[in-house]
């Protein structure tokens, strides 16, 4: 096992940047996933690792050791595949041996890999069958052992799992990450979908345009997002945004726009004055269960609430996400109990927990209080 570090990490094609000057340190045994949308770099960034892709500018290592120019086959990693490249002429057992008979191992020791791998991943009652004869979640299956056979430094994982069904990608899911920690393996997982990243990785790397927007544990990334981007794409249903601008109004610093008006808490406005963003344009952020669903609407008036009416009831089972309209152009989602009866038309209050927002710099779109704990931290 070994870590991997990428030192100002570049790949270009025809002079556009796909990844743009990525520095990252994957620790030793760590699950580090790479997420965000299509296109923003992170299957360019697994096939350097990989040595599928060359390098454009930067320095790759993997267990301290430099490997830029190295081959493929002699970085001792193992990559598992979206498609699962299993040869359809060999049975189980002949795929996840044949790379260790290309290294040209004693039989013995070939032998013993691939029963103990297929006996940890429950493939022992398959090593007779054709990958034809599987199903998608036994075929991905194989796609792994026959990646743990190697006893790898670092496994590689490129979206393993889109190709198979909701249900059995969330079985799969908990396999993998249960798998990984019993194997101790350093492992770099790339997917699309933030959920995968939330439920598996110890670390989550976010991308947007080739670049690292930020690094960080699941829970530190969904509570304390350091920009608008990774607001946004972590979370489902996604953070709600108003943009509006903070004002003083009889001493009390307010979030303010046509439609709301809502009080600042005093540690918050105490760093919004610190920062200097009285007067100054900014995006509030506020997740969908950080919001207080009052039905029905009475014409009691308190400054906290927010008049809204429902426009679409998205009924989960357990909980309800209710879609509203009211502030300005903005779609508000709540999530609510199954146990609120509502419907579509009615009109309703909402409260924010305003302990719970999040506020960005509307020109930068970075995490105002993050920057503050940055700032003061750096001091």
């Amino acid at each position: 096992m070994a870590g991997v570090t990428l030192q100002g990490i570049c790949k270009s094609y025809n002079n556009v940047a796909v990844v743009d000057n990525m520095n990252l340190e994957i620790r030793d045994g760590e699950f580090l996933v790479l997420v965000g949308p299509s296109g923003c770099g992170k299957s360019t960034t697994l096939r350097m690792i990989a040595g599928l892709e060359d390098i454009s500018d930067g320095d790759l290592y993997i267990d301290s050791v430099r490997i830029n120019d190295m081959a493929p086959k002699n970085r001792d990693i193992a990559m598992v595949f979206q498609n699962y490249a299993l040869y359809p002429h060999m049975n189980v057992y002949e795929n996840m041996a044949f790379g260790l008979k290309l290294r040209k191992l004693r039989k013995d020791e070939i032998d013993r890999r691939v029963k103990e791998a297929a006996a940890m991943l429950g493939l022992a009652s398959l090593l007779d069958r054709k990958p034809k004869a599987l199903s998608g979640g036994q075929r991905q299956r194989v796609a792994l052992g026959r990646a743990i056979v190697r006893e790898p430094q670092v496994f590689l994982m490129d979206e393993p799992l889109s190709n198979l069904d909701a249900k059995l990608r969330i079985q799969m899911r908990t396999e993998i990450s249960k798998l990984q920690r019993r194997l101790g393996t350093t492992t770099i997982y790339v997917t699309h979908d933030q959920t995968e990243a939330m439920t598996m990785g110890d670390r989550i790397v976010v991308l947007q345009g080739g670049r690292i927007q930020q690094v960080a544990t699941p829970t530190a990334i969904y509570e304390k997002p350091k920009n608008l981007f990774v607001a946004s794409f972590i979370g489902s249903p996604s953070m709600n945004f108003i943009e509006g601008a903070i004002k003083v109004e009889d001493s009390e610093v307010l979030f303010v726009n046509r439609d709301v008006r809502l009080m600042i808490p005093e540690k918050r406005a105490k760093v919004l004055k610190d920062m200097d963003y009285i007067n100054k344009p900014v995006i509030l952020g506020i997740r969908p269960e950080d919001i207080q669903v009052e039905v029905p609407f009475t014409e009691t008036h308190l400054s906290d609430t927010i008049n809204t009416r429902v426009e679409f009831v998205e009924n989960m089972g357990a909980e309800l996400y209710l879609y509203m309209s009211g502030i300005g152009e903005n779609t508000i989602i709540a999530r609510s109990e199954s146990s609120v009866q509502t419907h579509v038309g009615e009109r309703i209050k909402i409260a924010f927990a305003m302990d719970k927002i999040h506020l960005f710099d509307k020109e930068t779109t970075a995490s105002i209080f993050l920057s503050m704990e940055s700032r003061d931290t750096q001091a």
